[in-house]
C-alpha cells in the first residue's frame, strides 16, 4: 500500500512538473532519456513513415511494402495467440475484406536466424485530426548493420512479388490516336487449357520463365529488357489464345495496338511512353496493318513514303518502335505480332531481335486432338473408336490436310457430355477432308506462303503451296505457260462468285 501511495505521488509530481516546465525543455528532457534507454538496450530501432518529408505528402514505397510484407506473413503464417488486426473492406472492389495490423500491436518476423519485431504506430497530431502512421523495426543490435539492408531487400522483394500476384490486370487499346482506354483481362485460358503439342508447351514455357527472370542478364549484357514473338498459322489455330495465356502466365498487362488508328510515327511513340513495364504489346495480323509489307521494293510506294512521311506510321518507324532507341524505354516487355501467311510480313520485322522467336501454330495433330478430346467430353469411347480417329488425324498430318483447334474445338462444343457422338463426328469429319481431294470446296481467294526469297524464286520458276478450305494442298510450279494459263483459268472460276475475298 505504501509503495501504491509513492507512486501515486511521484505520478503527480510529474504531470505538475509538465504543466510547470517549458515545452523546450521537456523536449530536451524526453529526447534525453529516449538517448539513456537506446544506450541501455540490446537492440536497434528504424521507423518507416507512411509519408516522406515533414509536409506528408510523398507516399512512402517502403511503408507499402512493409504493409503487403506483414499481411501475406499473417494470412500464412498467423501466430498464435494472434495479433489485433484491423479489417477493411472498400464498396467498389467485390473481394473480401482484407486486414492489417492493429495500431501500437507487434508481429514478430525472423530473418537469417534472428529474430525481428514489426510495430505499427498511430499517432494523431495535437490540435489536430490528421494521423500519422508508421511502422518501426527492432533489430539485434549487436547484427543491425549486417541485417538491415539485406532484410529489406528480401521484404521489398516479396512485397512486389505480392503485389504483382494479387493486382487486378487489365488489357488496353488505343481508343484515341495517342492514348489508352482498358477493361479487366479475365480470359481464361492458360498453358494447361491450350491445345499445344507438350514440346511446344515446354519451350514456351521455359523461355517465359527465363525471360521473367532476366533482369541481372539483360543488364550484364547490355540489351532492352524485351523479348519478341512472331505467332503465325491458319486463323483458328490458336494464337490469341496463346497470347492470353502468355499474359496469365507471366501476369502481364496486355496492351492490344491498332495501328490504323495510329495516325503517324509521333504519335506511335507516344503510345510506346504510355506503356508500363510488365506489359504484352500485342499487333494482330500485323500483314493487314497499313500498308507495310514490301515497301523498300516499290519505287512508287518509296515516293509516296517520302511525301506522306509525317502523315501515317512508316515500316521505319515500327522497326524503331521494336527494335530503336525508343523500344527501351521501359523494361520487361514483350512484343507480339500475329499473322496467318508470314511470307506477307516483311523481312526486317522478322529478324533477332525484332521477333526473336517465330512459333507457327497449324493443324491439330493426333496427341493435341486426343487432349481436346478428354478435355471438351471425357467419359470413355467404345473399343477402337479413338484409336481409328486417331488413326484419321495422323493420315490427315501425312497429306497435307490441316483442320485448326478451333474446328476440332467445335465440333466436341456442341457435342459436349457425349464422347461417343463426338468421337463419331470427328471422325466422320476428318474422313470428309482426307478423301475430299481438293477440286471442290476451296477457300475463297488462296493463301500463298512462299518457301523461298521472292528475288530467286522469280528466276528459277518459283513454287507455291496453296492450302483450300478443306485442309488440301496442291503444289504448282510456274515452269511452263501451260500451267499459268490453267492456274488462272482455275483462279477466275473459284472467284467467280465473290472475287477478291480473303481468309480471316
Amino acid at each position: 500500500m505504501e509503495l501504491l501511495s509513492q507512486m501515486w505521488s511521484l505520478l503527480g509530481l510529474l504531470t505538475v512538473l509538465q504543466n510547470i516546465l517549458p515545452t523546450q525543455l521537456l523536449s530536451i528532457l524526453h529526447s534525453l532519456w529516449e538517448s539513456l534507454q537506446d544506450a541501455l538496450t540490446p537492440y536497434s530501432y528504424f521507423d518507416v513513415p507512411e509519408f516522406l518529408g515533414s509536409a506528408a505528402v510523398d507516399p512512402n514505397d517502403l511503408y507499402r511494402h512493409v504493409h503487403l510484407y506483414l499481411y501475406h506473413r499473417l494470412l500464412l503464417h498467423p501466430p498464435s495467440p494472434p495479433p489485433r488486426l484491423t479489417l477493411s473492406s472498400s464498396p467498389s472492389s467485390p473481394s473480401p475484406p482484407s486486414f492489417s495490423l492493429s495500431p501500437n500491436h507487434s508481429l514478430h518476423d525472423s530473418f537469417s536466424g534472428h529474430r525481428l519485431l514489426w510495430t505499427h504506430h498511430s499517432d494523431t497530431l495535437h490540435d489536430s485530426l490528421e494521423e500519422r502512421r508508421s511502422f518501426s523495426l527492432r533489430l539485434p543490435k549487436r547484427h543491425s548493420s549486417a541485417l538491415l539492408l539485406a532484410y529489406l531487400s528480401h521484404l521489398s522483394s516479396s512485397a512486389r512479388t505480392i503485389a504483382i500476384s494479387s493486382r487486378d490486370r487489365r488489357i488496353f487499346t488505343n481508343s484515341s490516336p495517342t492514348s489508352w482506354s482498358s477493361v479487366p483481362f479475365r480470359h481464361p485460358a492458360t498453358f494447361q487449357t491450350l491445345a499445344l503439342h507438350p514440346e511446344l508447351r515446354s519451350f514456351l514455357l521455359s523461355d517465359l520463365d527465363s525471360f521473367m527472370a532476366g533482369r541481372e542478364f539483360y543488364a550484364r549484357v547490355g540489351r532492352p529488357w524485351k523479348r519478341g514473338y512472331l505467332l503465325h498459322g491458319p486463323p483458328g489455330s490458336g494464337k490469341s489464345s496463346l497470347i492470353a495465356a502468355m499474359a496469365n502466365h507471366l501476369r502481364y498487362d496486355v496492351y492490344d495496338l491498332e495501328l490504323t488508328r495510329v495516325p503517324h510515327n509521333s504519335a506511335l511513340k507516344s503510345l510506346l511512353l504510355q506503356i508500363t513495364p510488365r506489359s504484352i504489346i500485342v499487333i494482330e495480323d500485323i500483314d493487314c496493318s497499313l500498308q507495310l509489307t514490301g515497301e523498300r521494293h516499290s519505287k512508287k510506294r518509296k515516293a509516296d513514303d517520302e511525301d506522306d512521311e509525317g502523315e501515317r506510321v512508316t515500316l521505319s518507324g515500327l522497326l524503331n518502335f521494336t527494335d530503336g532507341l525508343w523500344s527501351c524505354c521501359g523494361e520487361e516487355k514483350i512484343v507480339i505480332f500475329t499473322t496467318n501467311y508470314k511470307g506477307g510480313v516483311d523481312r526486317a520485322l522478322l529478324r533477332p531481335g525484332r521477333m526473336d522467336v517465330h512459333v507457327q501454330l497449324g493443324g491439330c495433330g493426333a496427341h493435341v486432338m486426343r487432349e481436346m478430346l478428354g478435355r471438351y467430353v471425357g467419359g470413355e469411347a467404345e473399343e477402337g473408336e479413338e484409336e481409328a480417329m486417331m488413326d484419321a488425324a495422323e493420315r490427315c498430318a501425312r497429306n497435307g490436310v490441316v483442320i485448326t483447334a478451333a474446328e476440332v474445338g467445335e465440333v466436341l462444343l456442341r457435342n459436349r457430355g457425349r464422347r461417343e457422338v463426338a468421337i463419331k463426328e470427328l471422325l466422320a469429319e476428318l474422313e470428309l477432308r482426307i478423301n475430299g481431294g481438293c477440286s471442290e470446296e476451296l477457300e475463297e481467294g488462296w493463301v500463298e506462303e512462299e518457301e523461298e526469297e521472292l528475288e530467286e524464286e522469280a528466276a528459277t520458276g518459283r513454287e507455291k503451296r496453296r492450302r483450300g478450305r478443306n485442309g488440301c494442298a496442291v503444289r504448282e510450279a510456274s515452269g511452263g505457260w501451260e500451267k499459268q494459263v490453267r492456274f488462272f483459268g482455275r483462279l477466275r472460276s473459284l472467284t467467280k462468285s465473290e472475287s477478291g475475298r480473303r481468309g480471316v
